[in-house]
């Protein structure tokens, strides 16, 4: 069994009202990051499973290609298929996704857009950002 637990900390951060989560980032077998290529998506961790998710590629200089939120199966099997994408699949490209409630789900989608400035679908929802800590 999997007990994941969210702690929501407001703080203040240069005289701002911070909301701020701790999440639980998945990594495949091993504790390796997940190939978005092959991971496999029809494996039962992904029943029902809803959050957010980073995709980014290796190489010598590892960039953000995507971030994004919904139905976490649904996305990636999209995202395995998209040519922006796959435009970076040369650096190989891995992905770390993290269940998260669908009222704090655009919050934590726009802090991972403007914190890591994706190369790939750069519009982000119209929310206050809820800072989270980053997976690396």
């Amino acid at each position: 069994m999997l007990l994941i637990i969210f702690i929501t900390i407001v703080k203040y951060k240069k005289g701002r009202l911070i909301i701020a989560l701790t999440l639980e980032w998945i990594k495949c077998k091993g504790g390796n990051w997940c190939s978005l290529i092959t991971v496999n998506l029809d494996h039962s961790h992904f029943d029902g499973l809803e959050g957010v998710y980073i995709i980014w590629h290796g190489g010598q200089n590892p960039t953000t290609v995507r971030v994004g939120q919904g139905i976490i199966r649904d996305r990636l099997d999209q995202h395995k298929q998209d040519s922006e994408i796959l435009a970076y699949r040369q650096y190989k490209l891995y992905v770390a996704w993290a269940r998260v409630v669908e009222s704090q789900r655009d919050g934590v989608e726009r802090f991972l857009g403007e914190t890591l400035n994706p190369l790939v679908g750069t519009r982000l929802p119209n929310a206050m950002p809820i800072e989270v800590n980053l997976p690396w």
